[in-house]
């Protein structure tokens, strides 16, 4: 299972809001990124990811489950775009800010904190084992 972080402006998208979607969840629709466009094309049924509020709260705030593999975007015309379908797993009993993230020296490396302005990234094992501990899982 490999593990993923997945960004969304809570005005936009919120964690509510995927949480009420239920288990068939919802297309992560309107990403315009080659980059993390492919990062959704590898993805597997399965795997996981974070919940992370973007621009408003600028934290981790759930776990989402991949229920669907890479598809054309239903927002998109152009054909080059593609999503995967998440559902909601569990919120963290403690959201992880983006603060707390860089202030944690083995995070230092997370896409994240490398790299933020990728909407859709990879998150190694160990740092997904470290936010969870912060976030009280």
């Amino acid at each position: 299972m490999a593990c993923w972080l997945f960004k969304s402006e809570p005005d936009a998208w919120s964690w509510d809001q995927q949480v009420a979607k239920g288990a068939e969840g919802e297309e992560w629709t309107g990403v315009r990124n080659y980059q993390a466009r492919n990062h959704m094309r590898a993805m597997q049924l399965g795997d996981r990811g974070f919940f992370y509020h973007s621009n408003i709260g600028k934290e981790v705030v759930g776990i989402v489950e991949v229920c669907g593999l890479s598809a054309p975007d239903s927002t998109a015309d152009d054909p080059r775009w593609d999503c995967v379908t998440v559902r909601a797993v569990e919120p963290l009993p403690k959201p992880v800010t983006l603060e707390a993230i860089k202030a944690e020296p083995r995070l230092a490396g997370m896409v994240l904190v490398t790299n933020s302005r990728l909407s859709v990234q990879p998150v190694s094992e160990a740092e997904w084992r470290t936010i969870c501990e912060m976030g009280g899982l």
